[in-house]
This record gives structure tokens, sequence and C-alpha cells, in this order.
């Protein structure tokens, strides 16, 4: 699979530098639906605005699912000193964003650069600035405009309900290293491109029936919720996999996660992942996730009949400025073609 990481990086790079925060993924699925038709697949849009994809095979059909929406903020209010009071969209947290170049737009597609501070975040004026708590009250967004009051904003085309998406911050060192915000998940996108990719050159057909969705509200919790294939039997969701204290993964690792924030996931398909990794020589760790949901979580609140498990390359700092490694992508893409074909 080495011949493919190239074309993933690619793919990475390209997905990270599309905005996409959840309910703003149009511009990152139709970048998704160009990419799979050039590979020779047939991709649709789901009502929700996913991309749906069958790679091939028969019987005993599993869902593959990544997602490309990501943390990102909305505009709450036009202040009168011109400056924009923020609301997360998803789990952005106010402590990460402090100092942040940003960008945002309005409804007409009007972009206006911007960064993210405290409020009156001079040390040498504010006395209090190291006791001060970060939070979506305390930090505002300062325009990089001549825009001083709420009508001069409001001129701009800015209002309540405008997008604000944070710049990623794309880096790949030469020792593998991959940091950027946004990892989760596109990352994992870019890995299923890698192996939608991987069946096409090498004229490979998977030795059951696979398809790819891709997802676009699973940082609000419902992204998987829907468009799972009646004939679907299994849900497999490839997403970051956790690296912090108490969890055995590395970034350099594929992450096989045994339970999550809402339950175990599937014995029998956590066990057939452990034996693909074990039979093949993959580099593994199987961990708990304390704080965690999938988006094969969300298919199965909705009520979809199905076993459940989740995959992913380690990620370091996740909803941060995240880490991982090119052995971890590796070694998830090696994953899903021993567990697939």
């Amino acid at each position: 699979m080495e011949k493919y990481m190239d074309y993933v990086i690619q793919q990475l790079a390209a997905l990270l530098a599309i905005d996409s925060p959840s309910g703003f993924t149009d511009n990152v699925t139709g970048y998704l639906m160009e990419e799979y038709s050039r590979l020779g697949y047939a991709p649709s849009r789901t009502k929700k605005g996913g991309v749906l994809v069958e790679l091939g095979g028969h019987g005993n059909a599993l869902l593959t699912m990544a997602h490309v929406d990501t943390l990102g903020a909305m505009v709450a209010e036009v202040k009168e000193n011109g400056r924009l009071r923020l609301v997360p969209v998803g789990g952005l947290n106010a402590n990460n964003i402090e100092t942040e170049n940003c960008r945002v737009y309005t409804l007409e597609g009007t972009i206006y650069e911007g960064t993210i501070q405290l409020k009156d975040a001079s040390i040498h004026v504010n006395g209090e600035y190291q006791n001060t708590e970060r939070t979506f009250d305390s930090i505002e967004l300062l325009l990089d405009e001549d825009a001083r009051d709420r009508e001069s904003v409001k001129k701009l085309g800015i209002t309540n309900g405008s997008f604000v998406c944070l710049d990623p911050r794309t880096r790949i060192t030469p020792s593998g290293y991959i940091k950027s915000r946004f990892l989760d998940d596109k990352l994992s996108s870019a890995i299923l491109l890698g192996y939608a990719r991987y069946l096409r050159e090498e004229h490979v057909t998977p030795n059951r029936k696979v398809y790819h969705h891709i997802t676009v509200f699973e940082e609000t919790g419902h992204g998987g919720c829907g468009s799972v294939p009646g004939d679907v039997e299994e849900l497999l969701s490839v997403d970051m996999g956790c690296v912090g204290e108490g969890l055995e993964c590395s970034e350099k690792q594929v992450s096989i996660c045994v339970k999550d924030g809402h339950g175990p996931y599937h014995y029998d398909t956590v066990k057939a992942l452990v034996n693909a990794a074990k039979k093949n020589h993959i580099d593994y760790a199987a961990d708990v996730y304390p704080y965690y949901g999938s988006d094969a979580d969300a298919a199965l609140r909705a009520g979809i009949d199905a076993r459940h498990g989740l995959i992913g390359p380690g990620v370091y700092a996740s909803h941060g400025y995240e880490r991982s490694h090119r052995e971890g992508v590796m070694n998830t893409l090696k994953l899903l073609k021993a567990y697939l074909g």
C-alpha cells in the first residue's frame, strides 16, 4: 500500500484546504464527488449532503464511514464596537482557538479574514489577562477590516449565522508527522479515497460488498444516522484513533476501538479486526475511548440493525491542533485491505 501514500497525503492537503464546518460542507463534498468520479466510481449525494459510493463486491455488505465536516463557529452577535461574538459549531473549545486566524463567510459568499482574541487582549493593558477563563463569552473575533461599529460590519454582509472557519495550519514534517487542525476526520476521509484508488488500480474486488459514506454532520452527532443501504450488515467508522494518557495507541499505529462513550463496539467485529491486524503483522493498538462518539454509534441510535466497529490512525490532541504520522496512515490502509480485501 506504500504506493498510495503520496496520493492519500495529497488528498488530505486538498480536503484540509476546503473550509467545511458542520452545516457548511457543499464545497468539500463537491470536491469528493469529482474525485470519486475521476477514480471511476459513481458517487451520489445523500439528502443531508453526504457522499455515498458503492465500491464493488458481493454479499455481507459493509458500510465504511468517515466524515469531512469539522469543528467551527458561527457569528452570534455583531457588537456595538464591530467585534463578533461567536458560538461553537460542534465541540470547539474556546481554550484552543485564542489567537487563531480565521475566515468569515457571508451568505452571499464574500470572505473576510479576522483573528480570534481574548477581549482586551493586550497584556500591557489588561491586568487580569492571566486570570481570565477562556470561554465563548470572553473571546471575540476581530475583523481585518475598517469596521469599528455594528452598522459598518453589517454593510459588509456579516450577520448572525455567518460561518467562521479556522485556519488549519497544515504541516507535513520530513520525519513523517502530520500536523493540522481537522485531521478528525479529513485524514480518514483521505485514507478511504486511497483505498478506493487501490481497488481501481489493482483491479481488486473486495471479498464482500463495500460502500463508502462520507458524512457531513458527525461533529453535531447525527452524521451516520441515515442513508444506510438496506443490504448493509456491518458498519465500520474510520475516524481518528485516540492518543493520550491511559491509552496504548501512538500516532504511528492504527487504533481499534473496543468501547467509547456510548458503549462497547460489536464483539465479533472487534475480534475480526484484531485478528486481521495480527495475521497481517499490522501495528495496532486496542483502546477504550472515554469521551467519544462515532458515526457508527449514531447509526445504531437511529435504529440501524447492524454490527459496528471503529478504527483509525492515532491522532494526538483531538479537537485542537492535532498530530498523526504517515505510519499510522499506512497501518490504517493495511487494515482496511486485510479486513475488506
